[in-house]
């Protein structure tokens, strides 16, 4: 239990950091979707899938390696400064590559012109790229704080530049870019002079050698990751107007939806999804330098098993709550405006977020078994594993979104998370053994979603939507409490 605590505690600092940004940078969306119409949120959002993508591509898995090799202290200075050093290569050759592609990526995001904002998201992508594995050594050496510091100044630079170029100079989407590439060139300063020590190693040309072989299996992976998370806004937006009339009929106004509209609809959608996602990320910044740290220990399986238990009572939690009150969350008032914390007309999306956040929990089963891929010297599986996923995700797009529009999408990644899982759970097992309980697993989900599905029967009985919604979430978290309070989760069995 004492070596839980420790990675509680270090999740507590990454949780609290990690809230305090997300929050603050949540408030973008109200904002976003206030001032951006549905067309040019949509553009936006399809420039952060291109930067997701490309991120994989230029980090090419160097962040993980480092977990991997710079657990070993007396080596860490050589690893780093050779992975920075290859890093800084490969990120100028790449800059120049997307660069002269950029005639073939415009049309997809659906930019006129390379410059300014082309020009602006080469730029994220290279600061960001050389400040990963800085972070990953804040991690590893357990400097948490440094770290949520660093990471919640991004957000306070990011936010403020945001409100000042768009509400006092009037600049319009390229005000997301600029501000997010100055947030990122003071943070990655900033993070290598924290970690300017680390540069005193040596070239080591074995350590890059088990590095690339480490490490590259990440990009297809990651790429992967990326596709499931991302190429569902290219089908919204190829839908044609008398599918997306037939689905959703006119806006507001009486136009007809484009499918850039519906891109920015069901991003903003997404976004109310955020809050598992920062569950599973505060999460896995903790975990991965914690179970590499104590792979060798001899109670490490009997230690993963417990912190796999412990992640669903939280899943659990987050996702009866926000599923039963979206509906009512987005309603709230921002204050000192007569906004509401998601605009109007983004509140066609709202029935893609429990699909969402029930896909955002597998993929916190994912990391979770992640744990024995990365001891045992196994990420070459990690392609094949996201390639299964991609190829439900494009299929399920392919072939549904057509007639079902954004919630085929929510519903399809949901599925390709939940396979993902359990494929890397087998391989998981078979690399380094740790006695998880999947059935007590899926029985907390089965709780969640019988809450979920209860909800209509209550709200007829008791006629308020809100009270049968705290009624359901009191009784939910009451057969959770009492199972734990029965060592369900805790015993052996």
């Amino acid at each position: 239990m004492k070596q839980l605590k420790e990675l509680f505690s270090d999740t507590l600092i990454y949780g609290v950091s990690s809230v305090f940004t997300r929050f603050i940078s949540y408030l973008l969306v109200p904002f976003y979707t206030g001032v951006f119409n549905t067309d040019e949120y949509g553009i936006v959002s399809l420039i952060y899938v291109l930067i997701a993508f490309l991120n994989v591509v230029f980090t090419y898995g160097m962040e993980s390696t480092y977990f991997k090799y710079a657990k070993d202290r007396g080596k860490a200075k050589d690893i780093f400064k050779t992975l920075q050093l290859c890093l800084l290569g490969s990120t100028i050759v790449l800059v120049a590559i997307v660069w002269f592609l950029n005639p073939i990526l415009n049309p997809i995001i659906g930019l006129a012109e390379p410059f300014p904002l082309f020009t602006l998201m080469l730029g994220i992508l290279a600061f960001d790229t050389m400040a990963a594995v800085p972070f990953a050594e804040l991690r590893l050496g357990r400097r948490p704080v440094l770290f949520a510091f660093l990471k919640m100044l991004n957000v306070l630079i990011n936010i403020g530049l945001n409100l000042y170029l768009i509400l006092e100079l009037q600049y319009g989407i390229e005000a997301v870019l600029i501000s997010n590439i100055l947030a990122s060139i003071v943070t990655a300063v900033l993070v290598w002079f924290v970690t300017f020590d680390m540069m005193k190693g040596s070239w080591d040309t074995e350590v890059l050698k088990k590095a690339l072989v480490f490490g590259l299996p990440f990009v297809p992976a990651g790429i992967g990751y990326v596709i499931n998370e991302m190429i569902d806004r290219i089908f919204l937006k190829k839908m044609d107007s008398e599918t997306l009339t037939s689905l959703y009929g006119l806006a507001k106004d009486g136009s007809v939806y484009s499918g850039e509209d519906i891109v920015g609809i069901y991003s903003a959608g997404y976004k109310l999804a955020v809050v598992m996602l920062l569950f599973v990320t505060v999460f896995k910044f903790a975990w991965q330098p914690f179970f590499m740290r104590k792979s060798e220990e001899e109670d490490a399986p009997k230690l993963f098993s417990e912190t796999f238990r412990y992640f669903n009572l939280g899943a659990a939690f987050i996702f009866i709550f926000f599923s039963l009150f979206i509906s009512f969350i987005v309603q709230i008032k921002i204050p000192f405006t007569d906004a509401t914390l998601i605009g109007r007309d983004y509140w066609l999306g709202l029935n893609i977020v429990s699909p969402l956040l029930m896909a955002y929990w597998f993929q916190g089963w994912y990391i979770n078994f992640s744990a024995g891929i990365f001891i045992g010297d196994k990420t070459k599986v990690l392609a094949f594993i996201t390639l299964i996923g991609s190829v439900i995700t494009v299929l399920g797009n392919y072939i549904f979104v057509p007639y079902f529009g954004m919630i085929a999408s929510a519903y399809t990644t949901l599925c390709s998370y939940a396979v993902m899982a359990m494929v890397i759970y087998f391989y998981s097992k078979k690399a380094f053994d740790v006695p998880y309980k999947l059935w007590q697993g899926f029985f907390v989900i089965a709780i969640a979603e019988f809450s979920l599905a209860l909800k209509p029967t209550f709200k007829s009985i008791i006629g308020s939507e809100f009270w049968a919604s705290a009624v359901l979430f009191i009784v939910a978290m009451g057969v959770l409490a009492l199972m734990t309070t029965k060592n369900f989760f805790l015993k052996e069995r």
